[in-house]
């Protein structure tokens, strides 16, 4: 699924369901189709067999802040603050959470070989990165109807801040940007389409604000709200002046890996969530945590959103998931390696096990790992994705003292 799906799915005011990866693709196109507005989290794209009901949540990395800031208005002339950007490797956190004004930027939770990712929620909108429970959907209804009512009729909101390393973000290639200065940074902000989608035409309340935070490295804000007035570029530029650096942390995993197919390299990593930005649609779904692969290597350079925020931007790749058994579709088998072929390709010779998936339970069932080759280009057969999993060691999920950092823990 790519990301304008995604957006679409987690857009659509149908609640998700427990299903297959062709129930998701297919769920996603069929909200595409449906164009409607509101949020709700329909999980991660490529997420195959973990369903998003029922998953217990962990705490959100960075919440409960209680200090604010006035956001300044675009084009303010005061200097950037003085701050020293450490010159950390891929897979860092460099960064913590903060508030400005009405918003509200979490730790970062996604790490890659170009950035790093974090939510961002706001007062005044409702953030449904959190699965619809078992209950709810029992329930029936709409969901997100309720929860407009719920929280007085407040608008939906998706967003979130990704702080991109020297060199990596070109701002030149942001489409109908417009330059602009924020709290003494050169910025550019743009309005983007709908869906993200390049071939759809503009929507007024989806934004993009990008600003140099230090010499040749950016940082950008994508919103995604239903309502067209807020956040507005006033409101994201709050942002500009509070971003500072802290002392760089290795991204976590709770797993090492034990076996990688020739050529695939780690392009990003999810703490406490999913790799890439299905990671940040469902921030707060209780997963512990994941990791893409490409073939070939990432660029590194000229990127102006992440690796999976473009069509076919990750042409040949796998998934690993580690997450709750309890948001699996499929019945625990505990200690036993189960694999699915994929339906949605037949690969060189008529082989249909192109992107499949194969799942590995702990002993107890609590905890499902899952390599899946759904939707990243289907070119890895089932005997690899086995090979893959079965060579995985996951850690003590609920000890993070026991996990390890991505850089190392992603290689043999």
């Amino acid at each position: 699924m790519q990301l304008h799906e995604l957006v679409d799915a987690v857009a659509g005011q149908e609640p998700p369901m427990t299903r297959t990866a062709d129930d998701i693709v297919a769920a996603g196109r069929r909200a595409q189709r449906r164009r409607r507005a509101g949020f709700a989290s329909a999980g991660a794209a490529g997420l195959v067999v973990v369903a998003v009901a029922g998953a217990f949540a962990l705490p959100t990395l960075g919440a409960g802040r209680d200090t604010t800031a006035a956001p300044p208005p675009v084009g303010a002339a005061a200097g950037p603050a003085e701050a020293r950007w450490a010159d950390a490797p891929p897979f860092t956190f460099t960064f913590k959470g903060y508030d400005a004004g009405p918003l509200h930027v979490q730790d970062p939770i996604v790490a890659s070989v170009g950035y790093q990712i974090a939510s961002v929620y706001s007062d005044g909108h409702i953030s449904n990165d959190k699965p619809v429970t078992a209950d709810e959907i029992e329930a029936g209804g709409d969901a997100i109807e309720r929860k407009k009512r719920a929280t007085g009729g407040k608008p939906s909101l998706w967003a979130y801040l990704t702080v991109y390393r020297p060199g990596v973000f070109d701002p030149a290639g942001v489409k109908n940007g417009r330059k602009v200065t924020v709290a003494g940074h050169q910025a550019v902000q743009a309005t983007l389409p709908v869906g993200l989608d390049p071939s759809k035409p503009v929507d007024e309340g989806n934004k993009l604000l990008a600003w140099e935070y230090a010499p040749d490295a950016w940082a950008a804000v994508t919103s995604i709200s239903s309502s067209v007035v807020t956040p507005s570029f006033q409101d994201l530029g709050g942002l500009v002046g509070g971003l500072k650096p802290s002392r760089p942390t290795p991204a976590p995993v709770p797993f090492t890996v034990g076996y990688v197919p020739a050529g695939y390299r780690p392009l990003q990593s999810g703490t406490h969530a999913m790799p890439g930005l299905s990671g940040i649609a469902a921030a707060r779904a209780g997963d512990f945590g994941g990791a893409t692969y490409t073939r070939p290597a990432a660029p590194t350079s000229g990127l102006t959103a992440p690796y999976d925020a473009t069509e076919n931007g990750i042409k040949d790749g796998f998934h690993i998931f580690v997450t709750p058994g309890s948001s699996s579709n499929q019945s625990p088998e505990p200690g036993v390696t189960k694999c699915y072929p994929g339906s949605d390709r037949t690969v060189p010779g008529g082989d249909a096990a192109g992107g499949g998936f194969c799942n590995i339970w702990n002993a107890d069932g609590t905890v499902v790992l899952q390599v899946s080759g759904m939707g990243l280009g289907n070119k890895l057969p089932v005997a690899e994705l086995k090979k893959i999993a079965q060579g995985i060691r996951v850690a003590d999920v609920r000890d993070e003292s026991t996990w390890t950092p991505a850089a190392q823990a992603l290689r043999p």
